[in-house]
C-alpha cells in the first residue's frame, strides 16, 4: 500500500473499492462516517498499513468537517 495516494474523498473511495467495499447511503456525511468505519476495519484486520490508515482518516476527518460546516451554514439561512 506504499504507493497509495490519498488526497481527497475520491482516493479513499478507490482504496475501499480495492477491497470490494462500495459506500453510498444517500447523504455525503453518512457516507464519510461509514467510510471511516470501513477504513478502521481494514486497518484492524491488517489489510492496510498504518500510514495508509492515518492518511485516509485525515482525509475523512477533513471532509467530515467540511460537510458539518456546510450543513451548519444551511441551517443558519
Amino acid at each position: 500500500m506504499d504507493n497509495v495516494s490519498l488526497k481527497n474523498l475520491y482516493d479513499v473511495q478507490q482504496l475501499l473499492k480495492r477491497f470490494g467495499t462500495y459506500v453510498h447511503l444517500g447523504k455525503r456525511l453518512w457516507d464519510i462516517e461509514l467510510m471511516s468505519i470501513e477504513v478502521r476495519n481494514l486497518f484492524d484486520n491488517e489489510m492496510i498499513d498504518k500510514d495508509t490508515f492515518i492518511r485516509a482518516q485525515l482525509v475523512l476527518k477533513s471532509e467530515h468537517r467540511k460537510e458539518e460546516n456546510k450543513d451548519k451554514e444551511e441551517k443558519e439561512r
